[in-house]
């Protein structure tokens, strides 16, 4: 398993987990298989995955509370797993600090090429092979905006003098924004460079994870451009 990525997998339906677990091992993955909230929160604690795919709906603690548990202890991806793509348990799961959701039910391969996406985000936020979509990456040294430092070389933020704790996916948000102040990224450009959507994506999961990011390094930081996306302030 130590050569594998090794993946949390938490649903309760019995034929989508044996099915699903079974098509992620066929294509390299390590997986522990969970039933429910509680015992999926046991094995991350004991296991420390490095992706966690959490069905919303699991008895016991549902997937939203036990993304808020992990993302207490953790940065390690979050997938959200949905059998509605209401607007409620996107946003909620999001918030949350998952990095992304998908839709049940998923074709094995989209879900595979969707965490394959996020772990290249994750490796990409700790600095690690940095494609070209994190452009401030290419200038080097710390990017000054206001009482906001960005170090795109130590993957570090700082805001007035004190560190700010980031997950990778919104470092890498942050490195497309610091990248290019003043300049208006679509929801669509952002999809592209962070998720790594080559296809149409849900904007809703740009427009969470901007707020979430707002939080942290100021609400007035990031503009929004009303029908086109939002800016850096510089």
């Amino acid at each position: 398993m130590a050569d594998q990525t090794h993946v949390l997998f938490v649903e309760d339906d019995d034929v989508i987990r044996e099915a699903t677990q079974l098509a992620l091992e066929r294509d390299g993955f390590a997986v522990t298989a969970m039933p429910d909230g509680l015992s999926g929160l046991e094995s991350f604690r004991a296991d420390r995955p490095d992706i966690a795919l959490l069905d919303v709906m699991v008895p016991g603690l549902d997937g939203v509370s036990l993304c808020r548990r992990i993302r207490d202890e953790s940065t390690v991806p979050v997938i959200m797993l949905s059998a509605r793509a209401d607007s409620i348990d996107v946003v909620l799961g999001l918030e949350a600090g998952a990095d992304d959701y998908v839709t049940k039910p998923f074709d094995g391969a989209v879900l595979v090429a969707r965490i394959r996406a996020v772990l290249r985000r994750f490796g990409h936020a700790a600095g690690d092979d940095r494609g070209e979509g994190a452009g401030a990456a290419d200038t080097g040294g710390v990017l000054t905006f206001g009482d906001l430092e960005v170090d795109t070389e130590g993957m570090e933020v700082h805001r007035a003098g004190r560190p700010v704790a980031l997950t990778p996916t919104e470092m890498r948000l942050l490195l497309e924004f610091s990248s290019a102040p003043g300049t208006v990224l679509s929801r669509d450009k952002l999809l592209e460079r962070v998720w790594d959507y080559g296809w149409g994506g849900d904007t809703r999961v740009v427009d969470v994870h901007v707020q979430r990011l707002r939080t942290k390094i100021g609400q007035d930081r990031i503009e929004t451009v009303r029908g086109f996306g939002y800016k850096l302030k510089a």
